[in-house]
């Protein structure tokens, strides 16, 4: 949710001073590296949240908001109930290029979010113990929106991830107002407007349920 009235503070430098509020609960991994390196206690989680992924993404959109629905949705599917995904052990496969707009970037904030990487990723402890490269890999699954499938290599379950993006609401009229934010020219009343459309598609696709749907691939 935006908040438009808030003011930062110049002289803090040491957390970051959000603008917006995003309310929807964290993702919780397992990370055996981390465990065995002693950065966390055996089955402690490392914690995910959104603004996490607009760190990672460098701001906050539609794009990046259904990552992290893309993300959560397949890996509640593959680990339900109590159980915490473990990274190293979840491949992703992109439905489309990695030059394309929206999959490049959507598959670098899972891959943020899961571990699964390229060729360039971390090869993991002795013996490869949280290994996380060659995880991640592009093709064509040949379905409408955005699809991504999410495999646990411990047990080979699969399941389809797609995010419905035709679905996505326009932001509005005072998007248009975004030329002026980049150029420094937007009035307080333009900049106030232009956030309060963008953030509410961004919630839009945070909060709704028909924006991202979850397939098993079990027998495929």
């Amino acid at each position: 949710m935006s908040n438009p009235t808030h003011e930062s503070d110049p002289t803090n430098r040491d957390r970051t001073d959000w603008n917006v509020d995003y309310d929807i609960d964290p993702i919780r991994l397992r990370d055996p590296a981390a465990e065995a390196l002693a950065v966390l206690e055996p089955g402690d989680p490392i914690v995910i949240t959104y603004a996490d992924v607009v760190k990672a993404a460098g701001h906050s959109c539609p794009t990046a908001a259904g990552a992290y629905r893309i993300a959560k949705a397949g890996l509640e599917a593959l680990y339900p109930g109590d159980e915490l995904p473990v990274r190293g052990d979840v491949e992703v496969l992109a439905g489309g290029p990695q030059d394309d707009p929206a999959y490049g970037v959507t598959a670098r904030l899972l891959s943020y979010v899961t571990g699964a990487a390229g060729e360039d990723g971390f090869a993991g402890l002795a013996g490869g113990h949280g290994g996380r490269k060659n995880l991640l890999h592009y093709g064509a699954i040949g379905t409408d929106g955005i699809v991504f499938e999410f495999t646990r290599t411990d047990t080979d379950e699969t399941v389809r991830v797609t995010y419905h993006v035709a679905d996505v609401p326009s932001g509005g009229p005072a998007v248009d107002n975004l030329p002026k934010l980049i150029d420094g020219t937007a009035t307080d009343d333009e900049r106030e407007a232009f956030a309060a459309d963008w953030h509410g598609r961004v919630d839009a696709v945070l909060e709704g349920d028909r924006y991202v749907t979850v397939d098993s691939q079990s027998g495929d």
